[in-house]
């Protein structure tokens, strides 16, 4: 069991951090190309958007859940002393804590119109679906598990928080605590985050 005071942040949550901003940047710069030509005119575009998509979805799904299943594996109890953190703080201090590089993708995906139009908006959709699909596979091991995982919330603003690449080790409560279900949605009753 980890021992001292805690606060913790939903591993799950950190995972789906980033699919609703990547998906709406993303819909958003197709849609802004869409009312471009470009250099390879709209359908190829999309044809070439649509391909992308699907290469990039399964890929942000599959990166690094050899190394979530380890950490979950090693994951020690919680402590009495550990703060669970709030589903909707965990996902603006991620959020927050990146939007410099989420503002620079839209920026490049809706300029890459110019070349390819909608083809870079889809490509972060693409990855916005992957992450939520991965947040998904996350809460399916967490109900069979019967226990929903944590990071410390410094991982929260770390590179790879929440998807086995900063390093840090995961914890483990029962799977009522918190207030999000496993996977990191909405809780039932709770006010509608996205």
């Amino acid at each position: 069991m980890a021992r001292g005071t805690v606060t913790l942040a939903r591993a799950a949550v950190v995972v789906r951090a980033g699919a609703a901003p990547l998906w709406w940047l993303g819909i958003a710069a197709a849609a802004a190309g869409a009312w471009q030509d470009g250099l390879t005119g709209q359908w190829i575009g999309l044809y070439a958007g649509a391909a992308l998509f699907l290469v990039v979805a399964p890929a942000v799904y599959a990166v690094r859940r050899g190394r979530v299943l380890a950490q979950a594996r090693k994951a020690q109890r919680a402590g009495r002393g550990a703060v669970l953190q709030d589903r909707a703080v965990t996902l603006r201090t991620w959020r927050r804590a990146r939007r410099w590089w989420l503002a620079a993708a839209f920026a490049v995906a809706a300029g890459s119109a110019a070349a390819m139009p909608i083809a870079g908006g889809l490509v972060l959709a693409g990855a916005g679906a992957g992450l939520r699909a991965k947040a998904a596979w996350l809460g399916r091991r967490e109900r069979e598990q019967e226990a929903l995982l944590w990071l410390p919330v410094g991982a929260v603003t770390a590179r790879g928080a929440g998807t086995g690449g900063s390093g840090a080790a995961y914890l483990r409560t029962g799977i009522a605590a918190g207030d999000a279900p496993p996977g990191g949605g909405v809780r039932r009753g709770s006010p509608a985050t996205v």
